[in-house]
């Protein structure tokens, strides 16, 4: 292929040079202040840089482009993958995260690297640096922004906390009076059938309202968690008692996988039983139809891993983000109360664990829990 920039570099080589490098220097100065409009998306910031590569390359009439990252691609228009092409990998952290191409469409002469200009090389991995900075920078700003959500959740949870341990602890002692006269009548002899019914009914409100209050002073950490060498297996059997036999005839069927010889977690076993029967509560209520719930234990090095899967509804992305937030719930009011995630979540960080789900609509849920085989000693719930 022959063309202006041929016939200039063979008659005026300087003038030639001269402006190949003022081509290359407004490509460079075009992706400075493409990286600095913090405005536009990660894609339209690649489609600005794409666009100004074809320009300063020699033969800019049969050049384009590419820009693969993080499995995606932005190409200039009408791009052909050439078999004349240059290369430079995008390195972020450490770790190569897509390249840069330059495609020519035409067969062009050879020069120094095939048919393009050492200078070129320069610039071709010049540009791929550039990217790779502006894109550590785009993951730094949503790691500072991540960690900004955390901190401004981490404060409502405290301030949530706060309150919850008040109006737990002012409910206690009226619902304790409550209670306490309403199982006292019922011993009196000689109450009508509908009074002893409607006494009944104040036990089991009352009784409902004290394990809300329960579950308000754990999420609140005015519950301390008395550590001692837990077998896991045995929590996980104790845990799923009463809610499998609840459930017995809904046609939930309770598949265990447990690991044999699992060493013990440090940790308080009615607050890990609370983990498996409000999991195993919530699995049930996805399957009003019937379905398979499966909990599963193994170890991977020094931890213990728990696994609760169900096959029920499962969850969308708006739910995922925020089921684990006190008083969140989904379910019809005077249904659920929205704590018994916010306290698994409290209790499974309170005991130095972490806990994680994967779930989709249509495609239920997966809780994937992991315990340290040892724990700090007098760690409360929830830290």
């Amino acid at each position: 292929m022959t063309g202006p920039a041929e016939s200039l570099r063979e008659t005026d080589p300087t003038q030639w040079a001269l402006r190949e490098r003022v081509k290359e220097l407004t490509c460079l100065y075009g992706i400075a202040q493409v990286a600095d409009k913090t405005n536009l998306s990660m894609d339209d910031v690649m489609a600005h840089v794409v666009a100004l590569l074809p320009p300063a390359w020699q033969y800019p009439e049969c050049t384009c482009a590419r820009i693969l990252f993080d499995d995606r691609g932005i190409s200039s228009p009408a791009f052909v993958a050439g078999d004349q092409r240059q290369i430079a990998p995008l390195v972020v952290e450490g770790r190569t995260v897509g390249q840069v191409e330059i495609h020519y469409k035409e067969t062009c002469p050879d020069a120094d690297e095939g048919p393009f200009l050492k200078e070129e090389r320069s610039l071709i991995t010049e540009v791929a640096r550039q990217v790779s900075l502006i894109l550590e920078r785009r993951l730094a700003h949503e790691e500072r922004a991540k960690l900004e959500q955390q901190l401004q959740h981490a404060d409502r949870l405290a301030t949530i906390g706060r309150l919850a341990a008040g109006v737990a602890h002012e409910l206690n002692e009226p619902l304790g009076a409550i209670l306490g006269f309403a199982q006292l009548t019922q011993k009196n002899f000689g109450i009508p059938d509908q009074t002893g019914r409607d006494l009944e009914k104040i036990v089991q409100a009352s009784l409902r309202a004290r394990e809300i209050v329960r579950k308000l002073l754990i999420f609140a950490r005015q519950t301390s968690a008395q550590k001692v060498p837990v077998d896991m297996n045995q929590v996980v059997r104790e845990g799923l008692y009463l809610p499998a036999a609840r459930w017995a005839k809904t046609g939930v069927k309770i598949v265990l996988d447990l690991a044999p010889h699992l060493p013990p977690v440090e940790g308080d076993p009615s607050l890990l039983q609370q983990v498996i029967t409000n999991l195993a509560v919530n699995a049930f209520q996805a399957m009003p139809s019937g379905g398979t719930l499966r909990v599963g234990t193994r170890q991977e090095g020094r931890e213990v891993i728990l696994l609760v899967e169900d096959s029920g509804e499962g969850m969308n992305e708006d739910v995922r983000r925020q089921v684990f937030t006190p008083f969140f719930t989904t379910k019809d009011v005077g249904q659920g109360t929205g704590l018994g995630l916010a306290v698994v979540h409290g209790i499974v960080t309170g005991h130095g664990g972490r806990i994680t789900l994967d779930s989709a609509p249509g495609k239920g849920t997966r809780f994937h829990i992991v315990f340290p085989t040892s724990a700090p000693r007098a760690v409360e719930v929830m830290e």
